[in-house]
């Protein structure tokens, strides 16, 4: 999440052939449907086209389903409180508000959210406002973004790019090519492939480097000198990496599908810990990595990891035993913590934490939303009776102020729309609808 203020070091950030039946200007996706309630996905939902809807399970109906889902955008991205913004009449950009910048991680996220909930106009905003004001056009970074920009100013706060924005403007892209084709206006297909052909070129020169450290197959932390050594494991989203491996057709479909599974190994060992919990930063091993503004801790960019996992359950369910494990183990600790009062950061044994890292200006700890969001979206993968009390407490919920006047429409926010989304069976892994051939003479 990068919620550390703007005042730290921008050090921090220093950062075809064609797809034949199923190629990049393949027209709408094919509708898919959530499973029946109370039916799981025998397997992964790429292989069946089944998605849980758990809100279902949980006893919620359809209608109100629907509406809570689109009330969660509305406030998100159009009420009063909005973290969306339009620019003129084709540009528009996601501000972390609290922090008085945009950054890749928003805009990216936007963008997926966008695609999700089959928002072309929203989208083509959002990817025309990140390629005009953050994509490198020249230089060592070319093709890469620079990932935090005061949107009032538009002066850039780093050049440097952070591999998370990368990873998402890239699969939404790819699901935008698949659902929208790459004729009306922007050639989606080709902006996925201009970022990774960009990344595959970069070995060092000028300091840039893969998006992947290539030895150890991993996402890195950023792809520059300072950050090219050790990760982020809210960065490890393997279902990510098999949609690359299925749709980018850029020649490294093999080393996508191994990065997907050493991203599900490192999740093994960067979540070990009897709580389930992970350091917010790791070396590749899963062991902490030092950092100048805050002690090793699960902290605010650790809250994405449970909502990651459930995404690769459901898309893929290559690694069910050890997450349905990992579901209880974290989802029994906060329960031990209290369901309605856990807090927002601790050490990776439950501990309360000496050090507490702000968010924006505020330093303290509280039930945070996303957090509750997230741990939510664990229950797609836990086999426990009671995991539905997660989704109830979700439910429950309300992206609002707290008492104390705090308010973060922007992580929360996103991280609320996205499990929510999760949850409901609506946030697919999109696949083109194949093409038809004419017919031979």
């Amino acid at each position: 999440m990068k919620q550390w203020t703007l005042s730290l070091p921008s050090g921090l950030g220093g950062l075809v052939l064609g797809l034949s039946l199923l190629g990049p200007g393949a027209a709408p996706a094919q509708a898919q449907r959530p499973a029946p309630p109370g039916q799981p996905a025998a397997a992964g939902a790429f292989y069946t086209g089944i998605y849980p809807n758990l809100l279902r399970q949980a006893g919620y109906r359809p209608a109100d389903i629907d509406r809570k889902v689109a009330q969660a955008y509305r406030d998100v991205f159009e009420g009063p409180r909005k973290v969306y913004f339009e620019v003129g009449d084709s540009l528009a950009y996601v501000s972390d508000v609290k922090n008085g910048d945009a950054r890749t991680e928003g805009l990216s996220y936007g963008m997926m959210v966008a695609v999700q909930l089959d928002k072309k106009a929203v989208f083509d905003r959002l990817w025309r406002w990140s390629k005009k004001y953050l994509q490198h056009q020249s230089g060592p970074l070319e093709g890469y973004f620079a990932w935090s920009i005061d949107p009032a100013t538009l002066k850039r706060n780093s050049e440097g790019p952070a591999s998370d924005g990368e990873l998402y403007f890239v699969t939404s892209l790819l699901f935008a090519a698949n659902r929208w084709g790459n004729h009306t206006g922007i050639d989606y297909y080709q902006e996925a492939r201009r970022i990774l052909d960009a990344s595959w070129k970069k070995d060092g020169t000028g300091g840039a480097y893969n998006l992947f450290n290539t030895q150890h197959k991993q996402l890195t932390f950023v792809p520059t000198t300072s950050g090219y050594t050790w990760t982020d494991p809210s960065y490890h989203l393997p279902a990510f990496l098999e949609v690359w491996a299925e749709y980018a057709h850029d020649g490294h479909a093999q080393f996508y599908r191994d990065c997907a599974d050493t991203a599900r190994v490192f999740l093994h060992r960067a979540c070990a810990a009897p709580t389930g919990l992970n350091y917010d930063y790791t070396e590749f091993s899963g062991q902490p990595h030092p950092t100048r503004w805050a002690p090793a801790a699960f902290r605010y960019d650790s809250w994405r990891v449970p909502m990651n996992l459930a995404m690769d359950y459901v898309w893929f369910g290559k690694d069910r035993r050890w997450q349905q494990q990992y579901a209880q183990r974290f989802q029994g600790f906060l329960r031990a913590k209290g369901i309605h009062t856990f807090e927002d950061q601790f050490n990776v044994d439950g501990s309360r934490p000496d050090f507490i890292l702000p968010a924006g200006k505020v330093r303290k700890l509280r039930h945070s939303l996303g957090l509750v969001a997230t741990s939510a979206a664990a229950s797609l993968m836990s086999p426990d009776a009671n995991r539905l009390d997660f989704v109830h407490a979700l439910w429950q919920a309300q992206l609002a102020p707290y008492a104390d006047g705090y308010f973060d429409p922007y992580y929360d926010g996103l991280l609320y729309l996205f499990s929510l989304m999760h949850l409901s069976g609506k946030y697919q892994l999109i696949k083109p609808q194949a093409t038809h051939l004419p017919a031979s003479k």
